[in-house]
């Protein structure tokens, strides 16, 4: 059956169109005069398809990712915002995919969940929300819905600290964020993790370190980022044990190989600082971290007690096996 839209409504009826890949709801299709016995003789003929209660896609097939983001906004009522994994997805952290659309919506609206789409409700919405098509929760604030979609501390604290490192979201930008949203869950351990962000870990890298080498085996934890002075220049080392009087140094190195002469000419100047002042180095890769954290902290245990540290650690989860 096809539709009429009245010559003073066109240019609204295209501009919500395309603004919402051919997705309305029935409360909006109703403001352009088509009746439900209209929408309901198009979806039996197959022309068109109901996606979410109240909510139908004016074409059939498959509906691509832009008209499944609009469909659960509309569905959730506007003022509605992506986040969770979808807006983590939308900043580009994740891959897309076809599992269920989050959303969140202010406190009190009654939108429930529904087969796709997962709600969520904030006291914080008018804070969290930025200005995007479509809307989404800021960058700190889905690292924290990340975070507190966790179901214990330890994990809230490793994907906090994983994925803003990760993605360069600054501990300053988090702590913005959870002053603003006092009530939030695992509180002592997300302000542990900014703490340790706010130290120095600026990659993943350097945060899977930290967790899975360091923590899960009782090592001290390293300075991070410390100044060091090579042949006249400033330069930065990832880990330095120094704080418990060992002269060790512990660099992470997440690139495959050095792609440029200045990367190179740096790490040359650092290795010659350490070996002149008489300072131990171990260097890792992702693949070390990633797959083998047990021997890497075997490794700088060794180095540790060969210097003279006598201090306890622990075998994690991994080094007891199954």
């Amino acid at each position: 059956m096809p539709i009429q839209i009245r010559e003073t409504d066109q240019a609204d009826w295209q501009s919500l169109y395309r603004g919402q890949h051919a997705v309305f709801t029935c409360k909006q299709l109703r403001q352009f005069g088509i009746s439900y016995p209209t929408v309901r003789a198009n979806i039996e003929a197959r022309r068109w398809q109901r996606v979410h209660r109240g909510v139908i896609a004016l074409f059939s097939g498959p509906l691509p990712r832009e008209a499944r983001l609009a469909a659960a906004l509309l569905y959730a009522d506007l003022p509605a915002a992506l986040s969770h994994r979808t807006a983590a997805q939308e900043w580009g952290w994740l891959p897309a995919d076809d599992e269920p659309i989050h959303v969140t919506v202010p406190f009190g609206t009654s939108a429930e969940p529904q087969e796709g789409v997962v709600v969520h409700r904030s006291r914080a919405f008018r804070h969290i929300v930025v200005s995007h098509d479509p809307p989404r929760t800021s960058r700190a604030d889905t690292v924290i819905d990340l975070a507190t979609a966790e179901p214990d501390e330890a994990a809230a604290e490793r994907t906090l600290l994983t994925v803003a490192s990760a993605n360069r979201v600054t501990a300053d930008e988090i702590r913005a964020r959870l002053a603003a949203r006092p009530a939030y869950r695992y509180a002592a351990a997300l302000d542990r993790a900014v703490r340790l962000l706010a130290e120095g870990l600026t990659s993943m890298l350097e945060a899977r370190y930290f967790l899975d080498v360091e923590q899960a085996h009782g090592i001290p934890r390293a300075r991070r980022q410390v100044p060091v002075h090579a042949f006249g220049r400033r330069l930065l080392e990832d880990c330095s044990y120094d704080g418990i009087g060992v002269p060790l140094i512990v660099r992470l190195d997440g690139r495959a190989y050095h792609s440029d002469a200045e990367t190179a000419f740096r790490d040359r100047r650092r290795d010659n600082a350490a070996e002149l002042s008489g300072t131990a180095r171990l260097v890792y890769g992702w693949q070390d971290v990633d797959r083998t954290p047990c021997s890497v902290a075997r490794e700088v245990v060794a180095m540790l007690r060969r210097e003279g540290w006598q201090g306890p650690t622990r075998r994690c989860r991994r080094c007891l096996g199954p």
